[in-house]
């Protein structure tokens, strides 16, 4: 009996690498001649959806564009949201995700993420009205319970804020894109951002401001990934590469002057 139960365990582990490369995307990708991307569409400037237009803006929104067109294949967007972007993720419903997602160590447990992107252009800060803005120059002068923070559920922001303002009042809203309106109408006071969409709010809605971008708070500095399931080295791997070419001939960097605030002269 041992050694049947020995001779089990040794197919088993010979098969495991089997089973891996057919979990692959790629093949599917190409055979069907379609790339599925997950994206919330609610983040600008990484990938929002365009009211007006019906399409998806920004650089996530070029950077699926440009993944796609290198493998010959068209783009199907899959709507997720951030409460749901693990789960979709892990059930198969996309192949790739791009939605301004944040590289940490809790997602790379359970899922797969390329290589960086924006590296050094994120850092979690705050929109508040321009009329407050000197009232909030601390994570202290947000702290308090008469302070309204508004959150999108599911992402970093979220996660920040419990653990770092237990004793402000945290208003939660699902439509992350509404949340910088909401604060300029004095629905709530702060919302909890990344510096690069508080950049970009401050230039489509006056009455916003974001007194702190210079400022990001300690230990926020992140990149953004592509996200993927975890295992699909193959897929990965080509993602990289796609990355790799981009950083090498100049056109992820234009693309970080572009939308995120890259400034022209940086060295990379």
């Amino acid at each position: 009996m041992k050694t049947v139960s020995r001779i089990l365990i040794a197919l088993i582990i010979l098969l495991v690498p089997i089973t891996r490369l057919e979990a692959s995307h790629l093949d599917e990708i190409l055979s069907r001649g379609t790339i599925r991307i997950g994206t919330t569409g609610d983040y600008i400037p990484m990938s929002w959806l365009n009211p007006a237009t019906g399409k998806y803006e920004g650089i996530d929104a070029e950077l699926s564009k440009i993944i796609a067109d290198s493998l010959g294949v068209k783009i199907e967007y899959i709507p997720t949201t951030w409460p749901t972007l693990a789960a979709d993720c892990q059930a198969d419903k996309f192949d790739i995700a791009l939605c301004g997602i944040s590289r940490n160590f809790a997602r790379a447990k359970t899922m797969a993420m390329s290589d960086a992107y924006g590296e050094g252009l994120f850092g979690k800060t705050i929109l508040c009205r321009k009329t407050d803005a000197k009232k909030f120059k601390t994570v202290a002068d947000l702290n308090k319970p008469n302070v309204r923070i508004m959150i999108n559920p599911g992402g970093t922001n979220e996660k920040f804020a419990r653990a770092n303002l237990p004793n402000a009042t945290l208003i939660v809203h699902n439509d992350n894109a509404d949340i910088p309106i909401q604060i300029a109408f004095g629905n709530a006071d702060i919302m909890i951002t990344e510096t690069v969409e508080a950049v970009s709010w401050i230039k489509r809605e006056p009455r916003l401001a974001a007194p702190l971008i210079d400022k990001p708070f300690d230990g926020t500095i992140h990149s953004c990934g592509i996200l993927m399931q975890k295992g699909d080295q193959e897929l990965l791997n080509y993602v990289n590469f796609v990355l790799a070419e981009l950083r090498m001939d100049g056109r992820l960097n234009h693309l970080e002057i572009k939308y995120l605030g890259r400034k022209a002269n940086a060295a990379k």
